[in-house]
């Protein structure tokens, strides 16, 4: 407890200092961002709920640290840091690179697809045609198909591996072979079939490490040379780059944090899947890449991919996913977006296909997304967004006698279940020891979170005894079984 109050303190601090270093912008644009730092809603807010301002949202969370990228009409209209790059260390700025997780994957498919358009590479062949030192082995589960690289970046390629834990410092690295065949030191399973390709979507992390393995067969050159020749440079992200683990020569860093305040041991964590997880980078530079996308699409600006290229990349297909990138909105007006969780650092960046508006959000914390996701929410409500709208319910107060008797573990997936608790008067939730959120009710048997737009429904038998429950979030309803 003694070390979290530090943090915040030490926290504290710091954002009384940023005025020294935050950029200059105009008056107007101050009052976005004021609106934007001041009322900081979660996923689902009660009615008639007072506003709560970033920093308190930050030391909610436990995160240290936040930098903010906001683009408007085309361009990056304000870029801030918030809180401190480490507990007791430099604050946060513009400039501090953040580790962006799985938004490597976006960056690195423009690469992919850059050298389809040079024809070094196929988005509808066997990749085993163009795989040369490594090739994936052959499955009964992909019943006599293969697997191309538009499955591999669109996710339904039927490979295994969803994400990667990365390398503490002092560990031995795997190399990518290794990593590839789940040989030691690598420490995930091998990346294999185990459905058939095009059949369903299955996020895999490991699907982009085999598209890392073909651009460096057919360039000959290093991944992180490779990417910053074909697409950092031309974009003109200069704080970028998938070199693990950083050069130190590259500027300020944000240290990775748990979400309970403490570091990460062993620090930021080196990534040998650089295109799955490899990129450090920061908020500017993904609102570049944002820009590139939208001026792109438009014909205006086509450093990396031409007009063509970057249509085909935002086509939602299978599970809404496009060739790197997930795409939501309303038809006319789509948007591109993708997370990042790596270890100690998390991260989301949203930008719309047709109008200049969009932002990133990093964080060096785990737990880190759901501050972003407020903030994008936030964001959204003050420049006038579409989407990503703060949802509102009814709260009622419900005794605590009739909270207790929902109490306990529920079974909703072979591999997901959720744990109810009770501390004092409120009932938590939970699916992992680093993920337990406040319960809220708005009858006596429908709950609600505030972390995320779900809600949860107990089920009883006739004789009152609660027996499961259902968790509805977005268009899907997941019933759990009472242990």
């Amino acid at each position: 407890m003694m070390r979290r109050l530090a943090a915040v303190v030490v926290l504290m601090a710091a954002w009384n200092t940023r005025a020294g270093w935050a950029q200059s912008v105009s008056p107007e644009v101050q009052r976005h961002i004021d609106k934007v730092t001041s009322c900081v809603h979660e996923a689902v807010m009660s009615e008639g709920e007072p506003c709560v301002g970033l920093e308190a949202r930050m030391a909610q969370y436990h995160v240290p640290g936040v930098s903010i990228a906001v683009v408007h009409d085309g361009k990056i209209e304000w870029a801030r840091g918030f809180g401190v790059a480490s507990v007791g260390g430099p604050v946060v700025t513009a400039e501090t690179m953040f580790q962006a997780g799985s938004i490597s994957k976006p960056v690195a498919a423009m690469a992919a697809l850059k050298l389809v358009e040079r024809k070094k590479l196929s988005l509808d062949v066997d990749v085993n045609s163009e795989l040369k030192e490594w090739k994936l082995p052959a499955s009964e589960a992909a019943k006599g198909k293969t697997v191309t690289l538009r499955e591999l970046l669109t996710h339904t390629g039927g490979t295994t591996v969803h994400g990667f834990p990365g390398y503490a410092q002092g560990e031995t690295v795997a190399t990518l072979v290794q990593v590839l065949n789940g040989e030691k030191p690598a420490n995930t399973g091998a990346i294999r079939i185990e459905a058939e390709p095009g059949t369903k979507w299955n996020y895999s992390g490991g699907g982009y490490t085999i598209m890392q393995t073909m651009v460096v067969d057919v360039t000959g050159e290093t991944f992180p040379k490779t990417l910053h020749d074909l697409v950092l440079a031309p974009i003109g992200m200069t704080h970028s780059t998938y070199e693990q683990p950083r050069p130190g020569t590259m500027g300020p860093a944000a240290v990775p944090y748990n979400g309970d305040g403490t570091p990460v041991t062993g620090g930021a964590h080196t990534y040998p899947e650089m295109a799955a997880a490899g990129l450090w980078t920061t908020a500017t530079d993904l609102g570049k890449y944002i820009i590139e996308n939208q001026q792109s699409l438009q014909g205006k600006a086509n450093h990396v991919l031409s007009e063509a290229m970057t249509k085909e990349m935002m086509t939602p297909g299978m599970g809404g996913w496009g060739l790197g990138v997930q795409i939501g909105g309303k038809a006319g007006d789509q948007y591109f977006e993708h997370g990042g969780v790596n270890a100690g650092f998390e991260a989301l960046v949203v930008g719309y296909e047709n109008h200049g508006d969009g932002a990133v959000v990093m964080t060096n914390a785990q737990g880190g997304s759901r501050l972003a996701d407020a903030l994008m929410k936030s964001i959204a409500a003050e420049y006038g967004w579409p989407d990503f709208k703060t949802v509102v319910r009814s709260e009622v107060k419900v005794a605590p006698s009739v909270l207790a008797q929902y109490v306990g573990a529920y079974d909703l997936l072979p591999r997901f279940s959720l744990t109810f608790t009770m501390e004092g008067d409120a009932m938590y939730a939970q699916s992992n020891p680093n993920d337990k959120m406040r319960v809220y009710a708005e009858s006596e048997t429908k709950m609600f979170l505030k972390a995320r737009d779900a809600e949860i429904e107990f089920v009883k038998d006739d004789k009152g005894q609660v027996t499961g429950l259902v968790l509805h979030q977005g268009s899907r309803d997941m019933k759990g079984v009472k242990k």
